[in-house]
């Protein structure tokens, strides 16, 4: 397990019951009350931290290495039955937007998800969770093969944003984006989109038009980073943690402002610490709101998503 800075003082005391443990293994000293205090002041320290977390703290957690991603997910959620799909039938498959078909409890569902790496070798093979203009067509391909056998969708959401290279942009990053956000719009089928690490820009909102917009409790969701915002207005990285507060990015905030419909609850210390309660609680919000979208007539669906995104901001004449 890797420990962000904020995290030393739990490190600190794992390492003193792990010291405890060898102890008590290489002689025959009872460490039992030792032991307990030490726990007993681990689960203290960890409600102490994690409970009164910034808006920078909670963006390091979206990004903590041993986070699972959007596959993570999906192979709990649906087991054998996902059937991965590739290609956008133009230009390449980017390994950086993933999708497929899946089942959760006899109910097929197309799962779209932007997808990061474990280590160098894959982070690179996933161009970092950043996806092309091929991903974004990659992605409304699948939609759109979704809405033709009445198939819902789900959006899993985990990317530091588009990639922002040449290549991309001469062919046409900004319209592919675009022209997801249009035809989400217009899409018969139920969509949930869940973010569950970053949540960045255009890259994010490319697949997170949704009926029902959900965050992970430690996730963010921004028009630009912490870092990139610090950088334009100080000129430094150095006013990041400053320019996090001010963005209010974080789940809470968001759903304060009401741009999403609600927080999914993790493990205490993030979705890594307990991965598989998290997809538990996924995997039921999903079928807590597909429940609720499906009984809607086809047209007030789409009225109420177009609804939704229309009446965010403030309009002057």
């Amino acid at each position: 397990m890797e420990f962000l800075e904020f995290e030393v003082p739990i490190k600190e005391i794992l390492d003193q019951i792990d010291k405890c443990k060898s102890i008590e293994d290489e002689s025959d000293v009872d460490i039992t009350k030792t032991y307990n205090l030490l726990q007993k002041k681990l689960v203290e320290t960890k409600k102490d931290i994690y409970g009164n977390l910034s808006a920078w703290q909670r963006v390091q957690l979206s990004r903590h290495p041993n986070r699972p991603y959007t596959l993570d997910y999906i192979k709990y959620i649906c087991g054998d039955s996902f059937l991965e799909m590739h290609g956008d039938r133009n230009v390449s498959d980017d390994k950086a937007m993933i999708g497929g078909l899946g089942k959760i409890d006899n109910q097929s569902f197309m799962f779209i998800g932007t997808q990061k790496g474990y280590n160098t070798k894959t982070r690179q093979y996933r161009n970092f969770g950043m996806a092309k203009p091929e991903g974004y067509r990659k992605a409304l391909r699948l939609m759109r093969h979704a809405e033709k056998f009445n198939i819902p969708i789900v959006t899993l959401i985990d990317t530091p944003g588009a990639y922002p290279g040449q290549d991309a942009e001469e062919r046409g990053q900004g319209e592919a984006i675009a022209r997801n956000i249009y035809e989400m719009m217009n899409i018969k089928v139920p969509i949930i989109s869940i973010i569950i690490g970053e949540g960045a820009s255009g890259g994010a909102l490319g697949i997170g038009v949704g009926d029902k917009i959900l965050m992970l409790e430690n996730t963010w969701y921004s028009v630009i980073s912490p870092e990139s915002c610090s950088s334009i207005l100080w000129r430094s990285w150095e006013h990041k943690e400053e320019a996090a507060e001010a963005l209010k990015l974080t789940a809470h905030d968001m759903l304060k402002n009401k741009l999403i419909d609600k927080i999914i609850n993790e493990p205490l210390g993030g979705a890594h610490y307990d991965p598989n309660e998290t997809f538990k609680s996924v995997k039921e919000n999903i079928l807590l709101f597909h429940k609720k979208i499906k009984s809607l007539p086809k047209n007030k669906m789409i009225n109420n998503r177009r609804k939704k995104f229309t009446k965010i901001g403030n309009f002057r004449g």
